[in-house]
C-alpha cells in the first residue's frame, strides 16, 4: 500500500507541474491534520540532528523504526508529511543508486511542497527540509533562490553546521570559513567539501 502510495504522488508532482495549493489538499488524501501531534515534526527534528547537525551523519538504529511504525499506521496524523518526505529521499537514493542526474524540477516542487505543508500545519519549517530545499534549488541552478533558503533557514537555526556550509559554498564568506574550520572541522559535511 505505502509503495502505492508512493508511486502515485510521485506521478502527481510530474503531471502537475506547478507548485500549489489543490496539489496539497489532493496529497493530504485521507490523513488527519493536527497541529498539536507533534511525532512527525519530531521525527523530522531526529533526522536532522542525526544524519545531517552530528559530526558523524548517522542514524541510531530505531530512527527508522519509528519512522516505518509511524508510516505504517494509517492513523498517524499529519502523514502525508513523511510520504512526501520519503518520495524526496527514494527519488535521490534511487537516481543516485542508478547513476542517472535527478528530476531537479521534481524536486524543488516537492520541498517547495512540503516547507509549504509544515509552515501551514505547524507554524515551522524542519531545519532538514531548509536544507534539502536549498539542496533541490541548488541541483536547478536556482543558486539565488537557494540562497535565500539557506539565509531564511540561518534565521530559524543559527548554528545548523549544514545550512552555514552550503552558505560558504555559495558565498565564500571568511567569517563563516573560519567558524567552520574552528568550531565544526570535524563535521562529515565540512570534510566532505575540503573546508580547510
Amino acid at each position: 500500500m505505502k509503495k502505492l502510495y508512493i508511486i502515485f504522488l510521485f506521478i502527481s508532482f510530474n503531471a502537475l507541474a506547478q507548485v500549489d495549493e489543490a496539489r496539497i489538499s489532493k496529497i493530504r488524501g485521507n490523513t488527519k491534520i493536527d497541529n498539536q501531534d507533534k511525532a512527525v515534526l519530531n521525527l523530522m527534528e531526529e533526522f536532522y540532528t542525526q544524519m545531517l547537525q552530528s559530526d558523524a551523519g548517522k542514524l541510531s538504529p530505531n530512527t527508522p523504526e519509528k519512522l516505518d511504525n509511524l508510516l505504517r499506521n494509517g492513523r498517524t496524523r499529519n502523514r502525508h508529511l513523511l510520504v512526501m518526505f520519503m518520495v524526496y529521499q527514494q527519488h535521490i537514493s534511487q537516481t543516485a543508486a542508478s547513476g542517472k542526474r535527478p528530476d531537479t524540477k521534481f524536486q524543488v516542487e516537492l520541498m517547495t511542497d512540503l516547507a509549504f505543508e509544515f509552515k501551514n500545519i505547524y507554524n515551522e519549517v524542519p531545519a532538514i527540509i531548509y536544507v534539502y530545499q536549498s539542496e533541490a534549488l541548488n541541483s536547478s541552478g536556482q543558486n539565488q533562490e537557494a540562497l535565500k533558503i539557506i539565509e531564511e533557514g540561518l534565521t530559524v537555526y543559527p548554528n545548523s553546521v549544514p545550512l552555514k556550509v552550503y552558505k560558504y559554498l555559495g558565498t565564500k564568506d571568511d567569517a563563516l570559513k573560519i567558524d567552520l574550520i574552528g568550531n565544526h572541522s570535524n563535521h562529515w559535511m565540512v570534510k566532505q567539501f575540503a573546508i580547510k
